[in-house]
């Protein structure tokens, strides 16, 4: 149903729009070659919205200041190359957006100050900071809009300790911070898009820089010359994609839960399996969708891969206590062996960061974007998936197995074999797990890439509490101020209610 306040076309989507070409980007070192030259090729505008900026990295590997493209030499440097761009194409404007929070960073990042002093003499850069939104909440997005033509959105901002390449290597001596210190092995994924889609991925970006304090930005002017990548080779063309937010309620805006509804509505529609790559596991919303299909009498697959713990003290005592709570619920209710959650590990042993935000249902449905599942994704913090739908009329034309590869290829990447391999591997024993825990039996002794199930923390009583309550993940800005029994993990109704009162029997007569 037409939502006319806001301008969505029902609850779980805002915007259908058409792509000319679509290419799903693995890993921060071919996004950032590709964004590079993307973003060479703009002659309007560049809109840069993200959670974070840090104009000191390199967009390519190595440490050389300079790096020679297509045509010239171009300043590798972030910040040096956006005042390239602009001095070389007197037509061209770059905006950028970014959290108001990590401000404070920027006081401990040395020369990104002198950038942002270079940014601001220059009448084409603007450069602003977002805190519309309530205390609490952040600006999520991941997005890139060029010429309102070709538009990136997904995991993977344009900042420090991103950079990484689908082998992982081991201490790899070219993932390194601008202070020169190594940073551990990164997985993301971004989608890279074409036609009328990065037109609407601008609108959401214009209005959001108004809403920021920005000037009215108009549409840039039509043009039939496309920035898109030379030799970057589309494996989707002329499918339509489904844009679905989160944004909190705020000085009149209304909330806007369309991500919640949209994963609770595809969980819903599980067939097979989803596979899924998430940064964080704590969403009771997503939790209670999966709970109620693996309660049914042949449930799907649900294969999640994830980090193995948080990123920082507080999202590890937030995320990762929630996380333990769920997934031991899920156990409980998983009579059939269908839930499992990995963590992937390199040659060496050591735990791959997984920031990824993407979402494969039955080869059905691809889904990349901003939004972990957490709480905090569903409706607090801004938030832009993309997905693709070969449900969808106007998609019955994609061949699933442009899906089916993709999976793949990630499955692949994880496991450090073959994509023949995973393939065979999956129709030998059945399922994606099946697979996987088969090669697990000599994956580590052979040095190779593997996913490791992801061992559960034992939490004292006072990290189970805190986990449970959601008061440091809350789902929406006023809800840490609510009674336990109306929020957190466990609502008084549901099945993961249920099946953690059945676990918590079973307990007490096996103690």
């Amino acid at each position: 149903m037409e939502n006319e306040r806001d301008g969505g076309i029902s609850p779980s989507v805002w915007r259908y729009a058409k792509a000319s070409r679509a290419y799903v980007v693995i890993d921060a070192a071919d996004y950032f070659k590709v964004i590079r030259e993307t973003m060479e090729a703009a002659r309007q505008r560049i809109f840069m919205i993200g959670w974070d900026f840090d104009s000191r990295i390199l967009l390519s590997s190595g440490r050389r200041w300079w790096q020679r493209g297509r045509r010239r030499k171009f300043p590798a440097r972030l910040g040096s190359f956006m005042l390239w761009l602009v001095r070389r194409n007197p037509d061209l404007e770059i905006k950028l957006l970014k959290w108001n929070f990590a401000m404070v960073k920027y006081l401990f990042r040395g020369t990104m100050l002198f950038d942002v002093l270079r940014w601001a003499r220059h009448p084409r850069i603007d450069f602003k900071f977002d805190s519309a939104h309530p205390v609490g909440c952040s600006h999520h997005q991941k997005i890139v809009v060029i010429d309102d033509k070709v538009a990136a959105c997904g995991g993977i901002d344009m900042t420090s300790d991103r950079w990484d390449t689908p082998d992982h290597l081991p201490r790899d001596p070219r993932r390194r911070r601008p202070t020169g210190r190594l940073y551990g092995p990164w997985h993301d994924v971004t989608m890279m898009m074409e036609g009328e889609v990065a037109a609407t991925l601008g609108e959401l970006g214009r209005e959001r820089w108004k809403r920021a304090g920005g000037e009215a930005i108009a549409p840039c002017r039509a043009q039939e010359e496309s920035p898109w990548p030379q030799g970057l080779e589309a494996e989707f063309e002329d499918v339509e994609i489904g844009i679905a937010r989160t944004r909190a309620e705020y000085e009149g805006c209304p909330q806007v839960s369309e991500i919640e509804q949209l994963f609770v509505e595809q969980i819903a529609r599980v067939k097979r399996f989803m596979y899924a790559e998430t940064q964080y596991f704590a969403s009771r919303a997503i939790a209670e969708a999966i709970c109620r299909r693996l309660t049914e009498e042949n449930p799907p697959e649900f294969f999640i891969v994830n980090p193995r713990t948080a990123d920082g003290w507080l999202e590890q005592k937030a995320m990762d206590t929630a996380r333990v709570q769920l997934v031991e619920t899920l156990q409980e209710a998983d009579h059939a062996g269908r839930f499992r959650i990995y963590n992937p590990i390199t040659t060496a042993g050591e735990p791959i960061y997984v920031h990824a935000k993407l979402t494969i249902i039955d080869d059905e449905i691809l889904r990349v974007g901003s939004a972990n599942m957490n709480n905090r994704s569903m409706g607090l913090d801004s938030e832009c998936d993309v997905f693709i739908d070969l449900a969808r009329p106007a998609n019955a034309h994609v061949d699933p197995a442009k899906i089916t590869a993709l999976r793949l290829r990630l499955l692949a990447e994880h496991c450090g074999i073959a994509e023949e391999e995973v393939a065979a591997g999956i129709e030998r024993h059945g399922a994606m797990a099946a697979m996987v825990d088969a090669l697990n039996r000599d994956g580590p002794k052979a040095g190779k890439k593997y996913l490791e199930p992801l061992p559960l923390k034992n939490l004292s009583e006072a990290e189970r509490a805190l986990g449970e309550s959601g008061v440091l993940d809350p789902e929406r800005p006023g809800e840490m101020f609510e009674p336990i029994a109306r929020r957190g993990l466990f609502r008084r109704k549901g099945h993961l209610m249920r099946m953690r009162l059945m676990r918590k029997l079973r307990r007490s007569k096996s103690g």
